[in-house]
């Protein structure tokens, strides 16, 4: 602990939950939980919301010195932001379309004209007027209807991910009351997917038990929800559902994911009142994307292709494997992530050594069959497709982002290659590019395995002897892939002096499919390997000072930090965990928690007893020990859906009956918000400069 809180501060008490055990008993083996009374699914218990006040208060309290800093750091961090911005028009059928924020505005606001220059600007949405008298808001979807007369939008106001959709006539005037139709669907999954006749469309509702989507529903317009015709239901909760139209808005699919398993189900989206139909037939443990294009279906498909390829097909004869044609063949170093469809190319979605890039393939006319790269100038960085809502385009727009370059939109001509910057994000206060330095480092982990690590730091305030502070962030899960990116809110940390670290541990997809594969279930130990061979390694190479090294993670990286203060707490100083999964074990037992039975693909399933094992030997809450761990700064949020508040408040509680040093430990919970933190541009930013001031201050000793 700093000095001045320590010497300040030792009359506050750290809350001290009360203990009832609680026994569970699988494959012989007993655990005793003496907190697990803090799970309340309702989140009305008394006693529950009235320790979580208690370590918001004590947080609070011993903060209180930092408050001056957190006020510094939300102002260097608002005034970075350009109050009164608005999107690059996006040309869609008709119109163009296009956001507008200003002043204090804590919300985009959407309008449409008749040109790229705004002729008949029209607003189609004021979310801020949407959002008001709500603590937490999220617009979820906007969509319109073929004919471009009827827009839908969700809304969650509780955070909980549980979307009510309305329908607004823009035939009407302005954005009042008026103007929404009277067709309100409620416990929805927040999509919505237009059939070709304007007045149907598909929806996804929750199931508010396990809060998964289950069920599709048909609706039709001027029709109460009481009325709406279920089309489709999954049984198997192992399986996410979405819905989608067809490039060429011919179909419209319901698409049912699994961890490692694929299924589509087809309807025509001139067919509204027809039966879906598989578009293949459902074979395990094969993932794929499809899409449709004139006459044929294109298929991102890992069949006999662990790192994917992309196949092709006519549309009667999409059922038999064999007849398909190979398009962009596998490669055992590269990974196919995604296609985008035009009318004459391509765009293929790659990731070579981590990095990744993407190959043009015109697909008619005398050049058909030539490929070429776009290409960018960072030794590492993001980039995206960007919306491209018209097929016939020769133009494609990417956005671009690297460590020291602020997100970009770029349009390419599909045909020359020739790259044109529309926007770059304008970042206040002097910011000036070239006062920075990124680095794409390989490091050798305990096994010999080489982990991709991406760091930037501040030019004259680098040395590389040992001294700058450091902070670094991991994932690790899912297969999701954290490039790296653009955050004005990090020249914060690099200003003074801070190096900012991602390390791109096994779990992700950045070094292939394989890479995911060695970093889940039976393999997940490699994550927390990988993360603190990263630590030791940037320390010895003279990175980071070794008493100034922090980390930070949220959801399953808020599971890595827990894992990895439990097994290498003496490398760190400070320690941030957001809406952390830490209560691996006993949250996989349980079923009827929201989204369990999706993920046995990912953790394992306990039920059986090797995956009980496997699991058991990391789980952070079940291995909390006696031992000395880093200053802990956790947040979570009361609604949360996907991680639970109680596993947090359980570990803090555990953690604090353990631990056997005096330093931080600070439980943060925010009453209104759920797992994607505060709503709004400048509220969000008070959490970012809470932990920052928290890593900063543990500086000042």
């Amino acid at each position: 602990m700093p000095a001045s809180l320590r010497s300040s501060n030792n009359n506050i008490t750290a809350p001290i939950a009360k203990k009832i055990p609680h026994k569970m008993t699988k494959h012989d083996h007993q655990r005793v939980d003496n907190y697990y009374w803090m799970r309340d699914d309702q989140r009305s218990d008394k006693q529950v919301l009235a320790h979580l006040n208690d370590e918001n208060n004590y947080a609070d309290a011993v903060l209180a010195e930092q408050e001056s800093l957190q006020e510094l750091l939300f102002n260097e961090l608002k005034s970075r932001i350009v109050k009164d911005d608005n999107s690059v028009p996006t040309k869609d059928g008709k119109y163009w379309y296009h956001s507008e924020i200003s002043g204090e505005q804590e919300f985009s606001n959407y309008y449409r004209a008749t040109s790229f220059s705004g002729n008949n600007k029209t607003l189609l949405l004021d979310v801020n007027e949407r959002a008001k008298g709500h603590e937490f808001y999220d617009l979820g979807d906007l969509s319109l209807s073929p004919n471009d007369q009827i827009m839908s939008i969700s809304e969650d106001t509780d955070s909980r991910r549980i979307y009510s959709i309305f329908f607004k006539d823009l035939n009407q005037p302005s954005d009042t009351q008026d103007a929404y139709l009277t067709d309100v669907l409620e416990e929805t999954e927040g999509q919505v997917v237009w059939a070709n006749d304007n007045k149907t469309v598909f929806y996804v509702k929750k199931d508010l038990e396990t809060l998964l989507g289950t069920q599709v529903y048909r609706h039709k317009l001027g029709s109460p929800q009481a009325d709406d015709v279920l089309v489709y239901e999954e049984e198997d909760h192992s399986f996410y559902i979405s819905l989608d139209k067809s490039r060429d808005d011919s179909q419209i699919y319901i698409c049912l994911h699994a961890t490692e398993s694929t299924h589509y189900l087809v309807l025509s989206a001139d067919k509204a009142d027809g039966d879906f139909i598989e578009l293949l037939p459902y074979r395990e443990q094969h993932e794929y994307h499809a899409d449709k294009m004139g006459n044929y279906f294109y298929i991102v498909t890992n069949y006999q292709a662990k790192n994917f390829q992309v196949m092709k097909v006519a549309l009667d004869q999409i059922n038999d494997i064999n007849n398909w044609q190979e398009v962009v063949p596998h490669r055992k170093d590269v990974l196919l992530e995604g296609i985008e469809l035009f009318k004459n190319f391509i765009v293929v979605t790659e990731r070579e050594h981590g990095q990744i890039r993407f190959i043009v393939h015109t697909t008619v006319g005398e050049n058909s069959g030539q490929q070429y790269p776009l290409s960018f100038d960072d030794p590492c960085y993001f980039a995206c497709l960007d919306d491209n809502p018209e097929p016939s385009s020769t133009i494609a727009r990417l956005y671009y982002s690297s460590l020291t370059t602020p997100g970009s939109l770029f349009e390419f001509d599909l045909a020359t290659g020739e790259r044109k910057l529309l926007k770059q994000q304008k970042v206040l206060g002097g910011f000036n590019k070239d006062n920075y330095q990124s680095e794409r480092l390989f490091i050798t982990a305990r096994d010999g395995v080489e982990v991709p690590v991406s760091l930037v730091y501040r030019s004259d305030s680098f040395k590389k002897d040992n001294v700058n502070p450091l902070l670094q962030y991991g994932y690790g899960a899912y297969g999701v892939t954290i490039d790296p990116n653009f955050s004005s809110g990090t020249l914060s940390l690099l200003d003074r002096g801070f190096v900012y670290v991602i390390a791109h541990v096994r779990g992700s997809e950045m070094l292939g499919r394989h890479w995911y594969d060695t970093g889940k279930m039976a393999y997940k130990q490699n994550t927390f390997n990988d993360f603190i061979d990263v630590t030791k390694a940037l320390v010895e190479q003279g990175y980071g000072a070794k008493d100034k090294i922090f980390a930070t993670g949220g959801s399953a990286g808020g599971l890595l930090m827990g894992a990895v203060i439990n097994q290498a707490p003496e490398l760190y100083l400070g320690i941030g965990a957001h809406v952390p999964f830490l209560d691996v074990l006993t949250t996989m037992l349980d079923e009827t928690i929201p989204l369990t039975t999706n993920e046995y693909d990912e953790w394992g399933n306990p039920n059986e007893a090797k995956a009980y094992q496997d699991i058991l030997a990391y789980s952070p809450y079940d291995n909390i020990s006696c031992q000395t761990y880093p200053n802990i700064l956790v947040t979570t949020g009361l609604h949360d859906s996907q991680v639970q508040y109680f596993e947090p408040m359980k570990w803090v509680a555990k953690m604090r009956e353990f631990k056997t040093d005096d330093n931080l430990l600070l439980f943060k919970t925010d009453m209104d918000a759920g797992h994607g933190g505060a709503s709004g541009r400048f509220k969000s930013l008070k959490e970012k400069a809470l932990e920052m001031s928290f890593f900063i201050s543990l500086l000042n000793e």
